[in-house]
């Protein structure tokens, strides 16, 4: 098959490779649609160390199985047995693993062998390439999800979003879909802010409101840790979901002062990832239109215009 492999810092190459084989227990999805995510980018720049080269990038996929059903793919495999899965918490099970790292080839290709449990089927009104989405927006609905049960309940349900691109769009529709009706976003790229105000229809504002009872930094650099405790009231949440750095940001002589809750948070629950589908199934989640599609063969292409921020859409859709 034909896939994009990542072979060294800022390198991707349209490659032909071995057919991927299922284990028992797995299917084979033929790969329609696949989203470039931020973890891959971080892995193009060589700034994750999870992810060697050479390696099959991407785990945001949709596709048909060889039994025509067309699918969604919950890309974490977990151990169904762990303390972590057997509580509902998949995500923490300690030997998870994620299509995209080894010892799993990832979906930046025609096909990619996955266990049969992780797959959603999806309805004929949504398309393979808005079905792409479930995964980075179940990670912002597994956040939202604790940010809101973290709240007080005498605080204003109103939010901030710090980062504009999939993971903060996500977050926005989420909170909306709860019951968040004030939600504003900041986005420091010009022509990204216009698109989300333009084709999204989300409140995108230069200077972030202060004291918003919930902080969500979808970026995750030491600018927006620091952006974040100063934006939340006393008493509030930040919802850190953004790996851009490890170190630096956090006020947290504030955090203390102000009891403040800090939450990180990572990926999503198989229930959360099932809910995710759901809403966006029965259109709680917006259009699903705030992405643009490209040939795998593009690749190399797409990773340089992200690189230099010149996408204007959050996401970037590849078919293979």
């Amino acid at each position: 098959m034909k896939a994009l492999v990542y072979t060294g810092v800022e390198a991707v190459e349209h490659q032909v490779v071995a057919d991927p084989v299922a284990a028992q227990g797995e299917t084979l999805v033929h790969i329609d649609s696949v989203g470039i995510c931020g973890s891959d980018m971080h892995a193009f720049l060589g700034h994750d160390e999870r992810r060697p080269a050479p390696l099959i990038l991407g785990h945001e996929g949709a596709g048909v199985t060889s039994d025509g059903r067309r699918v969604t793919i919950n890309p974490l495999v977990t151990d169904p047995t762990s303390v972590a899965s057997r509580s509902g918490r998949e995500n923490l099970c300690s030997s998870r693993q994620i299509i995209s790292m080894p010892p799993r080839e990832g979906a930046f290709a025609e096909q990619v062998a996955i266990p049969e449990r992780n797959l959603v089927e999806v309805p004929e009104h949504i398309t393979l390439a808005q079905a792409a989405l479930a995964e980075p927006i179940a990670v912002s609905w597994h956040a939202v999800r604790l940010g809101l049960a973290a709240l007080h309940p005498a605080d204003q349900r109103r939010a901030h979003v710090l980062g504009g691109g999939a993971i903060g769009v996500a977050a926005v529709l989420a909170l909306k879909a709860m019951g968040i009706e004030s939600v504003t976003l900041s986005e420091p790229n010009g022509a990204r802010a216009a698109y989300l105000r333009d084709v999204c229809d989300i409140d995108v504002v230069q200077e972030p409101e202060q004291n918003a009872p919930l902080v969500i930094d979808a970026v995750g650099f030491a600018s927006t840790r620091a952006a974040a405790c100063a934006l939340v009231s006393p008493g509030g949440v930040i919802l850190h979901i953004g790996l851009g750095s490890s170190d630096g940001g956090l006020d947290i002589r504030r955090i203390t002062l102000q009891e403040i809750t800090l939450i990180g948070t990572y990926t999503y629950t198989a229930q959360d990832f099932r809910d995710t589908c759901a809403a966006m199934f029965e259109g709680r989640l917006g259009a699903l239109d705030w992405f643009e599609t490209r040939a795998l063969a593009d690749g190399a292409a797409a990773f340089a215009d992200l690189r230099a921020g010149k996408t204007h859409a959050p996401k970037i859709i590849l078919k293979p």
